[in-house]
């Protein structure tokens, strides 16, 4: 009997600490909200973060809410006296024409992580920047998204709206459950595969393209009617040009696939020397920040835009007979696209 009152007491306990714990957990994270100029009109946020994850939901709310373990930044006054106009571990949050503006770390600058977790109206349309690592997560909005990251994965879930993506290094994956006129979707990644999934009767024009990886599909030929492509370089002009897939010149496919192969490996290395670079940077400025907190340090360099890409396979075709386009690049990774799996 005293064993089971003992054990008794002691799951007692450890619920009331679970809960304790949780409460605790709670207390840490800061939670903003802000309201669209006019809330009749579809709404903008812009979002720029030098280093951090962002998880965005789009919910039938008439305000963004943001939660964080940041503090957001106030115009108070300090005991000294001292009015604090910004401060290193803070975020901005304002709305101006009917566009909330989300700011965290300065431009090129690769401050501690902050992670945000973000509800906005279903509707608002969605423009995000990492200036240099965190995984990005946007799902339920029908507002057009924009995502620029260097480091981190992005993912994109239920969305309706048109997409443009690009990243140096990190996967793409998207759902989108509508497509409409005028509202294309593009999905760039340098390092990265990138997987789309879009209902089975959805219309579209597509342009697969990677060097090394391959492009793969669970729409059948019916749905999906496709030819290849490969770059081939002409014996009479210098500028390369594609053709399609088939060519009997066994030669000059496997020396332009060496070329391929050649280029994207320079591609990844480029891109593992920018990261290096930018996290030397960071650890050379804390140093010196350390040492002498009157010492001005200089700022990373604004990140460079994805090269244009060149060679490798490219598929072009039509889904279930055209509609939108769609383009979707890799440099290393396979390119998928799949049908949105039924709910049972």
């Amino acid at each position: 009997m005293k064993t089971s009152r003992l054990f008794s007491s002691f799951l007692l306990a450890a619920a009331v600490a679970g809960l304790l714990l949780t409460a605790a957990r709670a207390e840490e994270h800061e939670t903003s909200s802000i309201k669209f100029s006019d809330p009749a009109k579809p709404g903008t946020l812009k979002i720029t973060i030098t280093n951090g994850d962002i998880h965005l939901t789009g919910a039938d709310t008439a305000e963004v809410r943001v939660a964080t373990d940041l503090k957001p930044e106030t115009p108070e006054v300090r005991k000294d006296g001292l009015r604090v106009i910004t401060a290193s571990a803070s975020y901005s949050l304002t709305e101006k024409n009917n566009t909330v503006t989300l700011s965290y770390g300065a431009e090129g600058w690769p401050a501690s992580g902050g992670d945000f977790t973000i509800t906005v109206p279903r509707n608002t349309a969605i423009v995000i920047n990492t200036n240099f690592g965190g995984d990005v997560e946007i799902g339920g909005v029908t507002g057009n998204i924009e995502v620029k990251s260097l480091n981190g994965e992005v993912h994109l879930n239920d969305i309706a709206g048109a997409a443009l993506v690009e990243t140096v290094n990190g996967e793409i994956h998207a759902t989108v459950q509508e497509l409409h006129d005028s509202q294309p979707l593009s999905f760039t990644s340098m390092n990265g595969e990138v997987t789309l999934r879009l209902p089975a009767d959805a219309k579209a024009n597509v342009r697969l393209r990677t060097h090394n990886g391959s492009i793969l599909t669970d729409f059948d030929d019916k749905a999906l009617v496709t030819k290849t492509e490969s770059l081939r370089v002409s014996t009479h002009s210098h500028a390369p040009r594609a053709v399609v897939a088939g060519d009997d010149n066994a030669e000059m496919r496997a020396a332009m696939h060496e070329a391929a192969r050649a280029g994207a490996e320079a591609m990844h290395e480029a891109a593992a020397a920018i990261r290096e670079a930018a996290i030397a940077a960071r650890d050379a400025a804390r140093a010196q920040q350390v040492g002498n907190d009157d010492t001005p340090v200089a700022p990373m360099a604004p990140l460079a835009p994805l090269p244009p890409m060149t060679g490798g396979k490219i598929v072009t075709g039509t889904l279930n007979g055209g509609g939108p386009e769609i383009r979707i690049a890799t440099m290393n990774g396979d390119v998928t696209l799949r049908k949105i799996e039924l709910k049972k």
